[in-house]
């Protein structure tokens, strides 16, 4: 699949590879780790690919985020909570236990950035607080893979 994207990215013109970026980091699994590798590898300037990739990553996060607090805001009014199936129940325990920022910062390493914020925004946690450390996750992220393509380590391997 990363061939496929790399591929992808490489297909378009010049000027319009960061777009290509940006399109392919919004994509779960992939975000803005895998993002600015695969921009850095096309040949993309470091600073532009890790930008492209940071924000295709956030504008995908956001539609999940915001459609999260939506559903749960109409879900649950005026209603009882329902009972947790035993995956959302340990991503709860972690997410009571780290709190938004342990979950925004580490989370990635488990989930895509799109599904820890919807869950936590599900959690009932601010959806502007998991907005926040969600961004600045989504940019540290892409920038150390994006340092790290540069450098020439196998990112994607």
């Amino acid at each position: 699949m990363i061939t496929t994207l790399q591929e992808f990215a490489a297909s378009l013109p010049e000027p319009l590879q960061w777009l290509g970026v940006l399109v392919i980091a919004a994509i779960p699994f992939v975000e803005s780790y895998f993002g600015s590798a695969i921009g850095v590898i096309v040949g993309i300037h470091p600073v532009i690919a890790v930008a492209a990739a940071v924000v295709g990553n956030v504008i995908s996060m956001l539609v999940f985020v915001l459609t999260a607090h939506g559903v749960r805001a109409s879900a649950t009014k005026g209603k009882d909570a329902k009972p947790l199936t035993p995956r959302r129940e340990k991503l709860k325990q972690r997410f009571e236990r780290y709190g938004v920022p342990g979950v925004s910062l580490l989370g990635q390493v488990f989930l895509p950035s799109q599904i820890t914020s919807a869950a936590m925004v599900s959690f009932g946690a601010p959806k502007n607080q998991v907005i926040f450390w969600q961004i600045i996750s989504i940019i540290i992220w892409g920038v150390v893979f994006g340092v790290l393509a540069a450098l020439g380590v196998a990112v994607l391997a």
